[in-house]
């Protein structure tokens, strides 16, 4: 089968590992299943496999991406949870794993996962935006309606819009009842980010006209300093990975004196992917999609994302 896989690392030339190819077919094992894969959607994951981050050169050659809406074998239209773990919360097992990771990813023509790892993809959502909801989304609906411990009219600053997190956050926020500010280096995708929900939109590092509720943190080490600056006491930083470096150690005065908390935060559960797929039904909500591309272009996507040149999420076709 075609398939898109990592076969080398390299932290400073990520593509060259990129290869675009026949793949063997999955065998599942019992308990687990195949799914042919109709779309699915590129995450800074899949680039930070090619540079080597949480992999090895043993583990290689693996298929990659973890995100996809496809078919299983009983012809049900399903969307693919990417961690595999065990226990009521499977993001908070030690052994946990993600699909490309230990297992082949979902860049390929046929995918094999645990059957308790499928949802039902409502018919209301294209196989496209339906791939976006397992990683980005999901991220993005647990660090709002989980973590942040916000009521309805609240404040909440996403940092960096743009990616695919960010942007799912500026729709669920708005969606969900928030107010909704966001920053982001671009004079372009600010503006897009205002068309999308946000309420204002802020320069990196602006002097917000009020401290807000909570901040939504992906950046990392670029707004660090910023995020801790615009809460009010009492506030929260939700942080769900870092993609300009580790984040800083926190200021520890400033946060025991304005009685501040940071939490983080993971990909959510199953249960909690198959609420989201209801919440999108339900309210008509979609999600951002930048671009889409046949698998056997996905050479232009990655290189796309590392550039930093999209606003929403990637999807590739199969």
């Amino acid at each position: 089968m075609f398939a898109v896989t990592a076969t080398q690392t390299d932290p400073d030339n990520p593509l060259a590992g990129l290869t675009l190819g026949e793949h063997p077919e999955p065998k599942a094992p019992d308990g687990w299943t195949t799914v042919t894969v109709r779309a699915a959607a590129l995450n800074h994951h899949d680039l930070w496999t090619l540079k080597g981050v949480g992999i090895k050169q043993d583990q290689l050659p693996i298929v990659l991406g973890c995100d996809a809406a496809g078919v299983d074998e009983d012809g049900n239209e399903v969307i693919v949870h990417a961690v595999i773990g065990r226990g009521a919360d499977e993001t908070l097992d030690p052994k946990r794993t993600l699909l490309s990771e230990l297992y082949d990813g979902t860049f390929a023509e046929r995918v094999m996962v645990p059957r308790g790892n499928l949802v039902p993809k409502p018919s209301a959502l294209s196989f496209e935006q339906a791939a976006c909801l397992p990683t980005a989304w999901l991220s993005a609906y647990r660090m709002l309606f989980d973590k942040a411990g916000l009521e309805p009219g609240s404040t909440v600053l996403v940092q960096g819009a743009g990616g695919g997190v960010a942007t799912a956050l500026i729709a669920l926020g708005r969606a969900g009842g928030y107010r909704v500010w966001a920053t982001s280096r671009s004079e372009e995708k600010r503006e897009r980010a205002r068309e999308l929900g946000a309420d204002q939109v802020f320069e990196p590092g602006a002097r917000l006209p009020e401290r807000v509720d909570a901040v939504m943190e992906t950046v990392g080490q670029a707004t660090w300093g910023h995020s801790l600056k615009s809460l009010r006491p009492g506030g929260r930083i939700v942080v769900s990975g870092a993609t300009s470096g580790a984040v800083p150690p926190a200021d520890l005065n400033r946060v025991f004196y304005m009685q501040l908390s940071v939490v983080g935060s993971t990909m959510g559960t199953r249960d909690q992917l198959q609420r989201l797929a209801v919440f999108l039904e339900q309210t008509g909500l979609r999600p951002v999609v930048d671009r889409t591309m046949p698998l056997a272009d996905a050479r232009d996507g990655f290189a796309a994302m590392a550039e930093g040149d999209i606003f929403g999420k990637v999807v590739f076709t199969v």
